[in-house]
């Protein structure tokens, strides 16, 4: 092997291979659980030069919510009860954390309804064996419906458009080797299930969004590949997969069959060419909505789509034949990896691309391009998968913990992700999702800070015709941006801050993108702020929110918010 193999090698601590192009989620080696209540029940021993990391923390908490619309409206009054856990470990075969909170409101006034609220996040990555790895994740959350109307940042109050979600995946990886040669495996099975919108959703023009219900879905990827000069002078990997997703609207199916050859050739110690050329078939389909008399679709008690089971299956979007790409990578040190690849997929250009900068152990950067034919279930397990095992929970962020926008690490190895690219609308319909994110975290003595920013753009697919869908030939687009910023005063006090900013384009079906004007769009934008304070096992917080979003053309609509709670954590 060369002097340039070894080098490159030796930088990234891996071969450099590329997997199969379905969507295969990397294990990532987890971090210790955060620190942000001075109260933790935590367990530590050493072995070797490996700290064992346990801390389980559940809790109940009790608020007053005060939500005042701005616009001449009403102030509307809460009394939450809340219980939840924040849960992490890092050991030398296992890390993770779960954060979960279950919260009821209480309405005061007679226009005001009564909230069951989920929120929470898991990610766990466990080592079984030196080959065996089980990874798990799981979300829920509250996030927009329709991407046409109202977009409210905070959830409080009577909020419109917004459904309550839940998602989770697991499966093993499997990696070995025999001579040269390194063989990779994993399978997921995830599901997803998303509530009704509340009051309704919104409209535009009297047409409406089909209403996501469930879906399952299962990935099965392997991969086998050598590295530079063991058996050729350049690398090579050959991959495959399958990928199945059912949706019970309309019974919608997902079902992609892959196939992949790379090589890879280094040109000096820190930059390498990789060229490669796969196949694919790609097929989405579904059954026709039952109509009445009228022709109108029926609906079933949830407002969802009643299926004809006597229609044919129809297909939405196909693709079967020869993709190609090529790329080049550059890692200059162990801290810095920069790849991309162009190329032509889908039938038109394809762009992808990652880029990763660890400045410090707590202090990184990552910027993912993105390009693939979606649904939202496997969209939103592939951002589950990347997001770190070790996170910032929000357990003291007031207004803030929806895990419905960016998820900063805790560490600059795992700087976190974005999920607004999946959660700018919720739609059943199959589309194709191209974009750009990144996000970097740092802390500084006791001050810790995040942000992150994306652009996303969809191109929604629906069998011509069929009847009540009017996504066929729909495009929308959204960009958003968010900064995170926490400090402790004291061994038991601290304040946080949030900022976020979101647009969207919606689209009108058959309207090219760039035909659609500013009467369409969507604004919202919104600032948090925190005080929270620790007596023993009981804490005390204080939160102000400010929130708006603007519709098209109308006035925009502004609200207040503030909340003052109790917790005892036990």
């Amino acid at each position: 092997m060369s002097r340039h193999v070894f080098r490159i090698l030796a930088l990234t601590g891996t071969t450099l291979t590329f997997s199969a192009p379905a969507a295969a989620q990397a294990v990532q080696s987890g971090q210790a659980a955060p620190t942000d209540q001075p109260a933790q029940l935590e367990q530590t021993a050493q072995s070797g030069q490996t700290q064992r990391r346990v801390s389980v923390r559940p809790y109940i908490e009790a608020s007053q919510i005060f939500d005042a619309d701005l616009n001449g409206g009403d102030v509307l009054t809460y009394t939450s009860l809340a219980a939840g856990v924040d849960a992490a470990i890092a050991t030398q075969r296992v890390s993770g954390q779960v954060s979960y909170r279950y919260e009821h409101r209480f309405a005061w006034n007679k226009n005001a309804v009564d909230n069951d609220i989920h929120s929470g996040l898991a990610r766990v990555d466990a080592r079984v064996t030196p080959n065996l790895t089980l990874e798990a994740g799981g979300i829920a959350t509250r996030t927009r419906s329709d991407i046409r109307g109202a977009a409210p940042g905070l959830l409080v109050g009577n909020v419109d458009n917004v459904s309550q979600l839940y998602s989770v995946y697991a499966g093993p990886s499997l990696t070995t080797r025999a001579g040269p040669v390194t063989f990779d495996a994993n399978y997921r099975l995830g599901y997803t299930k998303v509530e009704t919108p509340t009051f309704g959703g919104s409209a535009l023009a009297g047409q409406r969004l089909d209403y996501y219900d469930d879906s399952i879905g299962n990935t099965v990827t392997a991969r086998a590949s050598t590295a530079p000069g063991s058996v050729a002078p350049f690398g090579i990997t050959v991959s495959g997969a399958y990928d199945r997703e059912t949706a019970s609207q309309l019974k919608q199916r997902y079902e992609g069959y892959y196939g992949r050859g790379d090589i890879l050739q280094p040109i000096s110690p820190y930059v390498a060419l990789t060229a490669g050329v796969g196949y694919e078939k790609i097929e989405t389909s579904q059954k026709d909505a039952l109509v009445d008399a009228a022709g109108a679709p029926v609906l079933d008690r949830d407002g969802r789509f009643v299926t004809n089971d006597a229609s044919p299956r129809r297909i939405a979007y196909r693709t079967d034949g020869l993709y190609y790409d090529a790329g080049v990578i550059w890692r200059p040190n162990r801290r810095t990896s920069v790849e991309g690849h162009l190329g032509k997929r889908y039938g038109s250009l394809s762009f992808t691309g990652t880029a990763t900068y660890q400045a410090s152990k707590s202090v990184g950067m990552a910027v993912n391009v993105y390009d693939g034919i979606q649904t939202f279930g496997r969209q939103l397990r592939t951002g589950l998968g990347n997001l770190p095992t070790s996170f910032i929970s929000g357990g003291q962020q007031g207004f803030g913990q929806q895990f419905n926008g960016c998820v900063f690490g805790t560490s600059g190895a795992q700087p976190g992700g974005c999920l607004d690219n999946v959660f700018q609308s919720i739609s059943t319909a199959s589309y194709r999702a191209r974009g750009v994110d990144g996000v970097i975290v740092a802390t500084r003595g006791r001050s810790t800070w995040g942000g992150g920013v994306g652009y996303t753009n969809r191109r929604l697919y629906a069998p011509d015709g069929a009847p009540g869908l009017v996504v066929t030939g729909l495009e929308d687009q959204s960009y958003y941006a968010q900064l995170f910023y926490a400090r402790s005063l004291s061994q038991v006090s601290g304040i946080n801050a949030d900022l976020f900013a979101n647009y969207y384009e919606p689209g009108v079906a058959n309207v090219p993108l760039e035909a659609i004007s500013g009467e369409d769009s969507v604004w919202s934008y919104g600032a948090t702020g925190t005080y929270y304070r620790y007596f023993g096992r009981l804490g005390t917080t204080a939160s102000l929110g400010l929130y708006s979003f603007k519709v098209g053309d109308l006035d925009s609509d502004w609200s207040a918010q503030a909340l003052i709670g109790a917790r005892y954590q036990f």
